[in-house]
């Protein structure tokens, strides 16, 4: 009997022994494949997309439909929340915020912007835009690709410019018609030092207030006017604080998304590609939409009655931009050459 156990073992020994010697060695030998881009795909990623403007104002809408389309792209597997009317954060915390990954998703004006990188003041400098084709040149060629390169510099990573339009002002005093009129109005900007210095080259007084804090200091008379595009002055509400508007296409309000670069960078590659094609089909949407958008806004305040428009004509525009000269040797030297030689080449293109 004891001689029988002692065969069987001897036997289940050697089996063993042939199993790790013909396919364990073997399997070790053999490399793991390993596809990097298919890593992290059976997690869900929620992003947090914050902004300051109401749910129906061009940048709203856009946001709202980003969101969608990525739910859509990726099977629910990547999530974006969309907290509007700066329900988390003001314009310039937002920056903060994201830096920290406590928000992922943010769309400032591009005179927000400034505050953290002056080059992109340029965007900033008075009557620099002709018209709408004009903007999206500039988003789309040199001086869109240098301006998110500089960003990157803060850690941040640039997916898209947004449309909205060109702002256009609002005051409670008088009529807006020559540079003139404006002096010793108080006005209130955003950070933007071009901005407040394109006020002060006309002797009127600049007072930086959060958006959604606008339409109190208009009611209150802490200040006398405001610039803005057409959908943030309806949809806000501020053209029943004000009598007069000038329809000046001064100033463009675009926005541009920015996420946190480090945890863009963690996001798989098949989620990134979904973003990015979510974010490009949002982008050419709202290009096409904004204009409209702003167009039913100017209807909706004309036919309110409330509000005194002016047009500006082609020889006031010459007038205003011959005042502005010393804002473009100002901030020239601050904005640098390279960027400013492609505003230039951009102005003569156009005709």
């Amino acid at each position: 009997m004891r001689g029988l156990i002692t065969i069987f073992s001897f036997l289940l020994i050697g089996v063993l022994t042939a199993f790790y010697i013909g396919f364990g060695l073997q399997e070790s030998r053999e490399p793991r494949a390993i596809d990097m881009e298919l890593e992290g795909l059976n997690e869900k990623y929620l992003l947090r997309f914050s902004h300051v403007v109401a749910e129906n104002t061009p940048k709203g809408i856009a946001a709202s439909m980003f969101a969608q389309l990525v739910r859509e792209k990726t099977d629910g597997w990547v999530e974006v929340q969309v907290f509007p009317n700066a329900i988390l954060y003001e314009a310039q915390d937002e920056f903060d915020a994201l830096m920290s990954n406590d928000i992922h998703i943010i769309a400032p004006a591009l005179s927000e912007v400034t505050v953290l990188d002056p080059r992109w003041l340029v965007m900033d400098l008075p009557y620099v835009f002709q018209d709408e084709q004009m903007v999206e040149t500039a988003f789309n060629g040199k001086i869109g690709e240098l301006l998110f390169e500089s960003i990157e510099e803060y850690g941040l990573h640039g997916i898209a410019y947004w449309d909205n339009s060109f702002k256009q002002f609002t005051n409670n005093v008088r009529p807006v018609v020559v540079p003139e009129d404006i002096e010793g109005l108080t006005v209130r900007v955003m950070p933007s030092d071009a901005l407040i210095d394109t006020y002060r080259a006309l002797g009127a007084w600049t007072r930086l207030f959060p958006f959604n804090e606008v339409y109190d200091v208009l009611s209150t008379g802490i200040i006398d006017g405001t610039e803005n595009t057409l959908s943030n002055i309806y949809s806000k509400g501020f053209y029943r604080q004000q009598k007069y508007m000038t329809l000046s296409n001064h100033n463009y309000l675009g926005y541009a998304v920015f996420m946190n670069r480090d945890y863009w960078d963690s996001i798989p590659v098949d989620y990134q590609n979904s973003i990015i094609e979510a974010m490009d089909e949002v982008t050419l949407w709202l290009r096409d939409h904004s204009k409209v958008i702003n167009e039913e806004m100017l209807n909706r305040i004309k036919n309110s009655g409330q509000v005194e428009i002016h047009y500006q004509t082609e020889a006031e525009r010459s007038l205003w931009k011959q005042s502005f000269k010393p804002i473009y040797e100002k901030y020239g030297r601050i904005i640098g050459e390279e960027l400013m030689k492609e505003v230039i080449k951009l102005q003569e293109a156009t005709p």
